[in-house]
């Protein structure tokens, strides 16, 4: 998808969306089926897909606007009940365009129950100048539920040469399991600020992203294998922390970035599932 964004400005001319969408999803015998799909306002999903057969249920989350503005607020839940196997993505990039002030967020829930599995595996997020965003993720894992999952930002529009000069990005991510905390992360990047530019930051990467796979303990072949992994362009790393394997990108390409966490997804889900990854076919659109 294009980052040419809304016109010169990269200003959306719109109306502020509160959009809300609930799934929850089930084991039905050898299969996961989507049991309940309720929104408000445009975030939605069409239909389930079955790309790998009953076992694994795929939805293409939609925000129909295409771009998010100043004040829109944007949630999604989703809990995936015991045993079920529930895989999200979405169609291209999530563009945030510049506010004239007011605050846009997106919230996610996501809920996962015993000896179940979901994979939270977006396109980039594009962050425009001026933007003022909030991303929150909190994940709720029981006993021995399975998350894998990325994000990756680009500040900027890269392809039209616009830099994150102005506006704010703040971003948070909380997994949980059975009551605990496992990890936490909490983040803000000024426009403009040196936090950009540090060493100990992006050190003037426009494109950064984490990787994460959630699991009761972390097997030593999971992290000799995650670091085996070739970043082909940009600094990568993997950490092992407990219950948690850690990843990250930093560097010019939001494509690099995909095809690197893409490459570790792969690696982990056969590690830790047995079953080899199915890219989704919305990626080739």
């Amino acid at each position: 998808m294009s980052d040419t964004g809304q016109g010169a400005t990269g200003v959306a001319a719109s109306t502020a969306w509160h959009a809300h969408l609930a799934l929850a999803y089930e084991r039905n015998g050898e299969g996961t089926v989507l049991v309940r799909r309720a929104h408000r306002g445009p975030l939605v999903v069409q239909k389930a897909l079955y790309p790998e057969g009953e076992a694994v249920c795929q939805s293409v989350i939609l925000h129909p606007p295409a771009g998010i503005v100043g004040g829109d607020q944007l949630a999604l839940d989703v809990d995936v009940g015991g045993g079920a196997w529930a895989q999200l993505t979405t169609p291209g990039a999530a563009k945030w365009y510049r506010s004239a002030g007011p605050r846009a967020q997106q919230t996610l829930a996501f809920s996962v129950g015993a000896k179940a599995t979901l994979e939270w595996l977006p396109q980039e997020t594009i962050i425009f100048d001026g933007a003022n965003a909030v991303l929150t993720n909190h994940v709720v894992l029981h006993d021995d539920a399975l998350f894998l999952g990325w994000e990756v930002v680009c500040l900027g529009r890269r392809l039209s040469g616009e830099a994150f000069r102005h506006g704010s990005l703040r971003q948070e991510v909380v997994v949980v399991r059975d009551g605990r905390r496992q990890w936490t992360e909490r983040a803000q990047l000024a426009g403009g600020g040196p936090l950009l530019r540090a060493a100990v930051g992006l050190k003037a990467a426009p494109v950064f992203g984490t990787f994460i796979a959630a699991v009761p303990a972390v097997p030593d072949r999971l992290l000799l294998a995650c670091r085996e992994v070739i970043c082909e362009n940009g600094d990568s790393g993997v950490t092992r922390l407990p219950g948690i394997l850690l990843a990250r990108y930093r560097g010019t390409e939001p494509e690099a970035a995909r095809s690197y966490f893409a490459a570790l997804w792969a690696c982990a889900r056969l590690i830790l599932t047995g079953r080899e990854a199915v890219p989704p076919r919305i990626w080739n659109t």
